[in-house]
């Protein structure tokens, strides 16, 4: 375990963060907006090590949960036709968007935990995940007519995993750095976080939609 975050329990870094400490209304309120978001942990609005992860792994896994409720709260009671909707004939659905998410979070896994160069992913894998990777006119024709529950179990399994793996492994893998990396010097904390500034991205998106969808 890295030893510059040895000391830190859950209460040390709480006590030593003034922002976590005193918290902002609007940094809370994020998550829980719209009546139809699930219900929240009790620490979800703190990010910092989680019991079970090495400390720098919990707080990436924070930021990950937090994230993840604010995905989950906008699309939970969405119908099929809303789930399927485009806005032209360029775009993509709410629907396929969530799987991409999924998709996306499954190969950054088989690259991570797996130790294998992006892209060389099993027969099975690319079967299940390669079109909703990719988006587009081949998403457009195949990811519809699947109700809310298929697209939150999808990213539910895939989280599962993800959780299960990062409970394996320690700060120091977390932070070794990838030099062979596409977008240079890299570690695994950057990668991860990469996942949740993808999920954010794609929610301004499900936002978009969402405001333009007929009444």
């Amino acid at each position: 375990m890295n030893t510059l975050v040895t000391d830190y329990s859950r209460r040390d870094f709480l006590k030593k963060s003034s922002f976590a400490a005193a918290g902002t209304l609007s940094f809370i309120s994020m998550p829980l907006m719209g009546a139809s978001c699930s219900p929240v942990q009790d620490d979800l609005n703190i990010v910092g090590p989680k019991a079970g992860f090495a400390p720098q792994i919990g707080t990436l896994v924070s930021m990950m949960d937090w994230m993840r409720s604010v995905v989950e709260g906008q699309v939970r009671g969405l119908e099929q036709e809303q789930l399927d909707f485009l806005i032209d004939d360029k775009a993509n659905s709410i629907g396929a968007m969530l799987l991409h998410l999924a998709a996306t979070e499954r190969y950054y896994q088989i690259h991570t935990f797996e130790g294998k160069n992006w892209g060389d992913w099993s027969r099975e894998d690319r079967r299940r995940w390669n079109v909703a990777s990719g988006l587009g006119d081949r998403a457009r024709m195949m990811i519809k007519g699947n109700d809310i529950s298929y697209y939150l179990d999808a990213l539910n399994e895939v989280r599962s995993h993800t959780l299960e793996e990062l409970k394996k492994r320690d700060d120091d893998w977390l932070l070794k750095v990838d030099n062979n990396w596409s977008w240079g010097p890299t570690n695994a904390y950057c990668k991860w976080f990469h996942v949740v500034e993808h999920e954010s991205n794609h929610n301004g998106q499900v936002k978009f939609i969402k405001a333009r969808m007929p009444s």
